[in-house]
């Protein structure tokens, strides 16, 4: 059976006392505005290299080559004024993320194309062609993978007591983002015993970044054609990754709202669902299993509690809940169509909880909200392992990876 294969390199990263103000916000968890503000208040902020475009006028389209050729020109700048430094020697990391009680340590390395197009590395989203166009002209436009791919993987004890060891040592970084998650960073030592262990994994699964490591696979397609003596094992085929056991992760909800009951009374649809599951008030506003789901019509109704029935779990797609709430109430009942593109229904991650559902009713911003059941990791994994595609907005995972920790240039 094949291995995974897992590549120590030389990271660009900041310097201990620079990692605070450098490190930013992953490039599509906010939006242009909110990304300009962030690097107005701070020129140093990574921001600059992954939301370049917060540079140019607004007027400016995100995909234009300009947007590319500036997040070269800022990452050079990094570089030279000291913010960010390249390591001498290839090294393996560690990242710990700690959100309240919630601890996550991943291993950052390198990880092969050829994996990710041979299905060693596996996934479970279908991607967007505009954002693979522009993830991929970042990556060429700057010769280098800015962000991390999100990785998991079944671990092994052995790979735990190694990692563990190494967090006694003396970290790279150590700091509080401005969202209270605790970022922590460490070059690893016993680098032969972890390349060691890391023999072991089989499989590693895409949990976030399915964009970025597209991207990655491109960008290393187009600089294969520009070299004549191309081997297999120049930097450009090594992508960035951060591999975490599956039993560390934390994935929230993805929660929905529908912005009309299409042409049901709040009365029609509660009738309609008594008729194809068991549906009753509730005082909770999120569901404590798989299975069922939790629905808001507005202050007057309340909260219900919705169970589907006749779950087939031999299937791992129509097992899911967010595919038994598509299949059986937004389709058919409330006429939502493809999710991906129709305008009728929103999405809202579990990070905002349930309060933000209630909100977007109250206010009249939606007509129903549903709260779901998190997505498990073994359903993740399963999906995966089956080939098959998730349905859109199935997985929320916090906390985020920052970008700017770790940058691995491609030459």
């Amino acid at each position: 059976m094949s291995t995974l294969r897992i590549r120590p390199f030389h990271a660009v990263h900041p310097t201990t006392s620079d990692a605070t103000r450098v490190a930013s916000v992953p490039y599509d968890v906010i939006n242009r505005e909110e990304a300009k503000a962030i690097g107005q208040a701070n020129e140093d902020s990574f921001i600059h290299v992954v939301r370049s475009e917060i540079d140019l006028p607004n007027e400016c389209s995100p995909y234009d080559n300009s947007v590319y050729s500036k997040a070269k020109e800022n990452y050079n700048r990094l570089r030279e004024v000291g913010a960010l430094v390249k390591d001498k020697e290839p090294s393996l990391y560690l990242y710990r993320q700690c959100m309240g009680d919630h601890h996550q340590v991943g291993l950052v390395a390198c990880c092969h194309v050829d994996d990710y197009n041979n299905n060693i590395i596996r996934k479970h989203e279908k991607t967007r062609q505009v954002k693979e166009d522009d993830r991929t002209n970042h990556v060429l436009g700057i010769n280098a993978n800015s962000g991390p791919v999100f990785l998991t993987y079944r671990g092994t004890d052995e790979i735990d007591a190694i990692i563990d060891e190494e967090m006694n040592k003396r970290p790279l970084f150590h700091f509080v983002a401005d969202d209270d998650v605790m970022h922590t960073g460490w070059r690893v030592e016993n680098q032969d015993a972890l390349l060691k262990a890391c023999k072991a994994i089989n499989l590693a699964y895409v949990a976030d970044g399915h964009h970025r490591s597209a991207s990655a696979a491109r960008a290393a397609v187009q600089l294969q054609e520009k070299n004549p003596k191309h081997e297999g094992d120049e930097e450009y085929n090594w992508f960035l990754t951060v591999l975490f056991p599956s039993n560390q992760l934390h994935v929230l909800p993805y929660n929905r709202v529908v912005f009309d009951l299409n042409g049901n009374t709040p009365e029609n649809l509660l009738a309609k669902l008594s008729e194809i599951g068991t549906i009753e008030r509730t005082d909770a506003d999120a569901p404590n299993s798989s299975g069922s789901c939790c629905l808001y019509l507005g202050k007057e109704s309340g909260w219900f509690k919705f169970d589907f029935k006749d779950i087939d779990t031999s299937d791992p797609i129509a097992s899911l809940d967010v595919d038994l709430l598509q299949q059986r109430i937004l389709t058919p009942l409330l006429g939502i169509g493809d999710p991906r593109s129709d305008t009728r229904i929103d999405f809202v991650g579990g990070i905002r909880g349930t309060k933000e559902l209630e909100k977007r009713v109250d206010e009249g911003n939606a007509a129903v909200a549903f709260s779901m059941y998190h997505t498990t990791i073994e359903q993740l994994l399963d999906v995966a392992d089956a080939n098959l595609i998730m349905p859109p907005k199935s997985t929320w995972f916090e906390p985020k990876l920052r970008s700017g920790l770790f940058v691995h240039d491609l030459s």
